[in-house]
């Protein structure tokens, strides 16, 4: 190897660093540096490539220079050039070489430094062209440029570089400058960005393209440091464009308005690239991710040393305007058209975006008032001003006042100017934010009823301004979608009487555009509540089953068909026939008892609003009809509505915990969308309450319903395990307040829902984890936050009476009749109460909203009954040391994975805030529900055994509620109105269990506590007969108030009489469980112990007489109780026989009925009562009044064999009867009955033509009830006995008296011995029993003192029973002689009309003819002629004669 090619080796390899090193063989001296530094630029002189030594300066490791591109490893040890070093190098050889070629120095430096910035940006240059071009420099590229840079800025700071020269030589060079190495130099400070903005005059064309290509670039996977590069070029070039084109200059110069101006319209052609990326989107999600970057970038976080932040409020503000004014080319007809598809679920999710991030730092009243200053001043687009209004809204809760104040703005100066701008503005503005829903914004209906509905309304206090608004509303018609027509009919504007013709012809006119549209006026429905939600039209099929739906609530609140329908089948026929009428006239099952839409159809009917051809075909189709539940879900939509509602919903999910409310507000009106297209047959049209009905005892059959509400509460279970986890209740937001509001919106989605709900807890509980009841359990919560806005529910069954709030028909469900189902209901309960406890941290005053008190009382009734600690009271525990305990904690508690129920139920139960709401009315459980509860419990099946069950029903009544005041649901220390409350129960039992029959089919089963609440009361009766005297009359005063309430009308109907049957049948069980000496009351005066039988025999005439059955007689083990209680009660007088002696005596004179019964079933009680007796008295003989019905049955025995014997010294009632029992069911003995009966001469003995009489009664009586229940007795029998009697009693005048009620002297007390339906019968009976008997019988009773006027009193109330319907059924196959009972009142009026003729004018006094000339006057005007005629001699003429 030659010498000089050793040289050119070194000299190619060896670097400055190296042979610098290589000379340091020894320690430096003072002085070497310089000499140094001298040598090296003599060695420097000989190497002339100023690239390679601007190279090897700028190498970051210069030991070796090919480092970057072989990617060799440094050497260890090795050190590189200090900075200064290298510049002085760099400038010395600059200058030297300048010199020599006469260019300046500058000159030389910007060609040095471009050659090096070529070289680093060029080395990829290749694979660039075959790839997609990138945008950013790579990683070693962007290490070389900055220590290029760094040695630029030492070059610039000696003076060696002109930063102008620079930017023109490498604008010379480049098309488009790169925009990374813009960035660069404005980050050195080389060469700013202002300066460039300054200096070139092509820097918008180049600037706007280089941004936009960056923006639209995506950094490959894996290169965070691209992504972070990038959006730190974009952040920093746009916050010198900010801040230099909205800084606000006291004394702009000419230069800084162009610089100023030049910036604005950069940014303008940014925000116009991504205002036509929103118009070019073809699908709503699918916008440019480039613009959506760019958009990103519009943050408050640009206020820095560049933007100050009244630059940044101008930014934003003119961004908003030229956004709201962007290519205004939509006309104000179009937006009334269109704006149905400018909701923001419908909107482009970028328009929102930026929406949202140019108002993030104004408030809402800044918002509005620069909103209508833009469409005061401005051409502007209407669908970003309606999309923009619908983000604020959804974004901004607070919003809704703020616009209602400018609507309200809006229409003051439109009517004071008469301005057609501010008024169309304020009708698009207000029907854009009722499209997005009454949580968001009242419906357009409610607006335009508040804002014209009245007479203080902005129209109504001119002429002129109420021509202005119909002008209006006129000129809108052709461009208005049938909704809003519909509400200005349905709801039209406040006009004067003398002005009504105007409103007229805008509503001829609307008419006559809703036939255009193909929706007539005939289809609108008569109830509609139409949102202006547009997508969602109500077909008008469905809107007439809405309007049945409505009619027939109404019906049942009111009794009464409504005005509307009424109106409709006059003024509305088409619609009233083709539409409602078949809506109302569905085929269906129809129930055993009619219900109240059959009501509404029999009113209907009976108005004559229903052909009878279609009511006729409707009868027949119910008939064939079977029970099916079958309900179409229409679906339109290019995807599936239920995958999309499941990506919403999990998007959702993620929103829970961190994002901020307006991006879960954003997914919500989302969410809502999707699910007005799943259940679309009822649009959001819930304003106010409403009711819905919740069928029991059917399942959810649609089974896309069923997916998608499982899919809703899996969510919202999902979402609150994952809020809880994060934080708890009071520290969340209020994303469960919101969920549930949107559910609210949608009729069908909210039947749904509690439907599920409703058989999850009742018939599936068990089966739920513990996560979806804490999830289901907050849900339910928050469905009580929202019961002022959300409808009621009625139970179908009615298992409750009315309808209720949502949370308390689900309630209803939480059965606690079972140990499981007990335990399933505390612990739902639980986890509510102490959820609603914890929300309600956050809002004190509102902690009651979230806690229902249905659920609250289920705990009042439960943890004491299951936790037998809990039992004390508060007074009785040491609750003090648990005054302090937070909420946290008690959440804690009910949420801990190792807690369980026992836990959690005690720690509540204890908690300061459950405590003091047992303080207010609402929330106390009284002693009556307590009741309700308990006697649901199946005993079979409960949680505690009988003597667990009887420990705990002993503290509940006598240390819970008899000593809790009154007004907080006790008994308030009163032993009498804790046995009202028992007795109450045990009486409401039966009617409790028939209506909840369907509801809890194995409580009548496996039985109900009956037995142990009557062992209560039992126990509690004992204990009070010893210390309350007055025990009787405190029972019969008690059941006395319970059947006047139950029949309380005047005249009774068969269903109150029907409730009072069952009351008292359910008292005659309670009454035979109870001692009998109890309802005898023992009086005490002057040191003599009496019986006082006043009180028995007033109830048993006033109460017990009217359900007897038959009637007449009570049955055998009421009388015999009643039987035990006088002899029992004897005990405690002095003269036991005596007092016996005087009660029954007493008895026998005021209670008929109890004699009567007495000696019908004596056969069976005489032997109970001796027996008794005898216990009683150590074998006294029976007492006399006793003895006294053996002596009548011996006497009717021997009467009956043919033997008159001394007639016993007793009632002739007594005889009466015992001689008919007799004879009671020996037809074969009927002529020794007639015998006897003859034997009894009336004429002889008055005291035998009283047996007579009541004997003729009691057949009459039996004859009655042969009549009415034939299948039970011998109608040819009894009446044979009625002739016999008669015939023996003909000639007297008594036997009369038992068919006139106010005439009967000493026979009175037979209207005390039947029920009142057989007193209203007599006359029935009279003709009836007359008309059958022979010639010669009735010619003696016509020739009988007083028979003609008790004939006419019959016949005419008779007539009056006919006219009521009351009189009895016919008799399927009635005897020979029997009339029947259709034509009984044609009979008897022949007879009469006969009688009267046959009669001699004197039978009849003057007062009594004019009496009876009244009665029948208006009733049967012939009857009255015939008497006047006949027997009234003065009004008799020749023209009059005509009988």
């Amino acid at each position: 190897m030659s010498l000089s090619a050793s040289c050119e080796s070194v000299s190619q390899k060896r670097t400055v660093s190296s042979l610098l090193a290589g000379r340091v063989v020894k320690r430096p001296k003072q002085g070497d540096g310089q000499r140094l530094q001298e040598a090296a630029i003599q060695l420097l002189e000989q190497q002339q490539n100023l690239c390679s030594l601007l190279r090897e300066v700028g190498n970051p490791n210069p030991s070796n220079i090919f480092c970057t591109e072989t990617g060799g490893q440094k050497p260890a040890g090795s050190k590189g050039i200090p900075s200064t070093i290298a510049g002085s190098l760099l400038v010395c050889e600059l200058r030297r070489q300048a010199a020599q070629l006469g260019v300046p120095l500058a000159a030389l430096s910007v060609k040095m430094v471009l050659e090096r910035l070529t070289e680093i940006t060029g080395t990829e240059e290749e694979e660039e062209e075959e790839d997609k071009r990138r945008e950013l420099l790579t990683s070693s590229q962007r290490v070389q440029l900055c220590v290029l840079l760094e040695s630029s800025r030492e070059l610039l700071s000696q003076g060696a570089l002109c930063p102008k020269l620079l930017w023109q030589e490498y604008r010379r060079g480049q098309t488009l400058p790169q925009l990374e190495v813009v960035y660069h130099l404005h980050f050195c400070n080389i060469l700013t960005l202002k300066h460039i903005l300054e200096s070139d005059e092509g820097v918008r064309l180049w600037l706007v393209s280089q941004l936009k290509a960056l923006c639209g670039w995506t950094p490959p996977p894996g290169e965070k440091e691209a992504q972070q590069v990038q959006l730190k070029v974009l952040s920093t070039v746009l916050g010198v464009l900010v801040g230099t084109g909205f800084q606000l200059s006291h004394d702009p110069a000419a230069a800084d308005r162009r610089i100023s101006l030049l910036c604005c319209s950069v940014l303008d052609d940014m925000l116009f690239w991504l205002l036509d990326t929103v118009d070019k989107s073809l699908m709503l999600q699918s916008a440019g991710a480039g613009a959506e970057l760019w958009c990103q970038l519009f943050d408050a976080s640009l206020c820095g040393a560049s933007v100050s932040p009244e630059a940044l409020q101008r930014f934003f503000t003119h961004s908003l305007t030229q956004t709201l004014t962007y290519k205004p080319r939509l006309t104000v007809s179009d937006a009334i058209t269109l704006q149905n598809e400018w909701t923001f679920a419908k909107a482009c999710r970028l328009l929102t975006f930026l929406f949202r991030k140019l108002a993030v730092i104004f408030s809402v009243e800044q918002l509005l008032r620069h909103l209508q200053q833009v469409l005061e001043t401005h051409e502007v687009n209407w669908k970003h001003i309606l999309c923009f209004l619908s983000t604020l809204l959804i974004y901004n809760p607070c919003a809704e006042p703020s616009l209602k104040e400018l609507l309200s703005r809006l229409l003051s100066s439109a009517f004071e100017g008469y301005d057609l701008e501010n008024m169309i503005t304020a009708f698009l503005l207000a029907r854009q934010g009722a499209l997005e829903g009454p949580g968001i914004f009242p419906s357009y209906s409610d607006w335009f009823k508040m804002s014209f509905g009245g007479g203080s309304s902005c129209h109504a206090t001119s002429k002129k301004s109420l021509v202005f608004l119909l002008k209006f509303l006129s000129d809108l018609v052709p461009f208005e979608p049938a909704q809003y027509l519909k509400i200005h009919i349905l709801h039209p504007p406040y006009v004067p009487v003398k002005h009504r013709s105007l409103l007229m012809e805008y509503v001829s006119l609307a008419k006559t555009r809703l036939a255009d549209l193909k929706e007539s006026v005939e289809d609108m429905g008569l109830y509609e509540e139409v949102s202006g939600a547009g997508g969602a039209t109500v077909q008008p099929q469905c809107q007439a089953v809405q309007d049945v739906e409505k009619a027939v609530s109404l019906f049942e609140s009111t009794g009464r068909i409504s005005a509307t329908v009424m109106e409709a089948s006059i003024f509305r026929r088409p619609y009233f026939l083709t539409r409602f009428l078949p809506a109302l006239l569905t085929p269906r099952v129809l129930p055993v008892k009619a219900d109240v839409r059959m009501s509404f159809i029999e009113a209907l009917k009976k108005a004559d609003k229903i052909p009878a051809a279609q009511y006729s075909s409707y009868v027949e189709s119910c008939q064939r009809q079977r029970q099916q539940n079958k309900s179409e879900v229409c679906v339109d939509t290019c995807d599936d509505p239920q995958e999309v509602l499941h990506v919403q919903l999990q998007e959702f999910r993620k929103l829970v915990v961190d994002a901020d409310e307006g991006e879960m507000s954003a997914q919500l009106s989302r969410i809502s969308h999707t699910l007005s297209v799943i259940f679309p047959l009822r649009p959001d049209e819930l304003i106010g309450q409403t009711v819905i009905k919740l069928h029991t005892d059917t399942l959810l059959s649609v089974e896309p319903h069923v997916k998608v509400v499982n899919m809703i509460l899996r969510n919202f279970c999902q979402c609150m395990l994952d809020a809880s986890q994060a934080n708890p209740p009071n520290k969340q937001n209020l994303w469960a307040s919101k969920f549930v509001s949107i559910l609210l919106g949608n009729t069908q989605l909210l039947c749904s829902l509690v439907h599920r709900l409703w058989h999850l807890f009742h018939n599936q509980g068990s089966s739920l984890s513990a996560t979806h009841l804490l999830g289901l359990a907050a849900f339910v919560v928050h469905l009580n936050a929202s019961m002022s806005h959300s409808p009621l529910v009625q139970l179908v069954p009615p298992i409750l009476p009315k309808p209720v709030p949502i949370v308390e028909a689900l309630s209803s469900a939480l059965v606690c009749s079972t140990h499981n189902n007990m335990l399933f209901c505390v612990r739902l309960c639980v986890a509510a109460v102490c959820y609603g406890i914890c929300r309600g941290d956050s809002l004190p005053q509102q902690q009651q909203d979230y806690i229902s008190s249905s659920l609250y009382k289920k705990l009042l009734y439960l943890i004491p009954r299951l936790l037998p600690e809990a039992r004390r009271t508060p007074a009785d525990g040491p609750l003090g040391e648990y005054k302090e305990e937070s909420s946290l904690g008690l959440w804690s508690s009910a949420t801990h994975s190792n807690s369980t129920w026992r836990k959690t139920a005690w720690c509540l139960w204890r908690h300061p805030a459950f405590c003091q709401l047992q303080y207010t009315l609402e929330y106390q459980l009284s002693f009556t529900e307590w009741l309700s509860h308990e006697l649901k419990v199946q005993r079979s099946e409960d949680a505690l055994s009988d003597p667990e069950r009887q420990e705990y029903q002993q503290w509940a009544c006598l240390e819970l509620y008899l000593s809790c005041p009154e007004e907080e649901g006790g008994c308030g220390g009163d032993m009498k109105s804790l046995c009202s409350h028992l007795l109450s129960a045990i009486m409401d039992q039966q009617l409790s269990e028939q209506s909840s029959e369907k509801l809890h089919h194995t409580v009548s089963e496996t039985g109900s506590c009956l037995p142990d609440i009557l062992s209560r009361l039992q126990e509690l009766v004992y204990e009070m007969e010893v210390s309350t005297p007055d025990m009787c009359d405190f029972l019969f005063e008690l059941v006395s108030q319970r059947c006047s309430s139950t029949a309380s009308s005047a005249s009774p109907s068969i269903s109150s009489e029907l409730s009072l049957q069952h009351t008292l049948n359910t008292w005659n069980r309670v009454l035979l469980a109870l001692p009998a000496v109890l309802f005898i009351k023992v009086k005490t005066e002057r040191g003599t112990t009496t019986l006082d039988c006043s009180n028995l025999i007033q109830h048993v005439n006033q109460h017990q007489r009217k359900v007897c059955s038959p009637a007449g007689v009570l049955s055998c083990h009421i009388t015999a109780h009643f039987l035990r209680g006088v002899l029992c009660a004897s005990v405690r007088c002095s003269g036991r026989s005596g007092e016996v002696n005087k009660a029954w005596s007493q008895i026998s004179l005021h209670c008929p009925l109890l004699l009567l019964s007495t000696v019908h079933w004596w056969k069976r009680l005489s032997p109970v009562v001796l027996s008794l007796w005898r216990r009683l008295c150590d074998g006294d003989p029976l007492p006399e009044q006793l003895q006294l019905l053996s002596d009548c049955q011996h006497w009717a025995c021997s009467l009956k064999k043919g033997q008159l014997s001394q007639i016993p010294s007793a009632p002739p009632l007594l005889l009466a009867a015992s001689l008919y029992g007799a004879w009671r069911g020996h037809g074969e003995d009927e002529q020794s009955f007639s015998a006897a009966l003859k034997m009894l001469r009336p004429e002889r003995d008055m005291k035998h033509k009283q047996v007579l009489v009541f004997l003729l009664f009691l057949c009459v009586n039996n004859y009655l009830s042969a009549l009415l229940c034939p299948q039970e007795k011998s109608h040819q029998k009894v009446s044979s006995l009625c002739t016999e009697v008669l015939n023996v009693l003909m000639d007297s005048a008594d036997w009369l008296l038992i068919f006139k009620s106010n005439e009967q002297g000493v026979y009175q007390s037979v209207t005390m011995a039947t029920s009142d339906e057989f007193t209203r019968l007599m006359p029935w009976a009279f003709y009836s029993m007359l008309l059958q008997q022979s010639a010669e019988l009735l010619h003696r009773a016509v020739r009988c003192p007083g028979f003609l006027h008790t004939a006419v009193l019959c016949y005419i109330n008779l007539l009056q029973l006919f006219l009521e319907g009351n009189t009895p059924p016919p008799i399927t196959e009635p005897p020979d002689n029997q009339v029947e009972t259709s034509q009984i009142l044609n009979h008897a009026k022949q007879f009469l009309l006969k009688a009267i003729s046959q009669a001699s004018p004197t039978t009849l006094s003057s007062s009594q003819l004019r009496q009876l000339e009244s009665y029948c006057a208006d009733l049967d005007p012939e009857v009255a002629a015939a008497l006047s005629v006949h027997l009234d001699p003065h009004s008799l003429s020749p023209e009059m004669d005509f009988l």
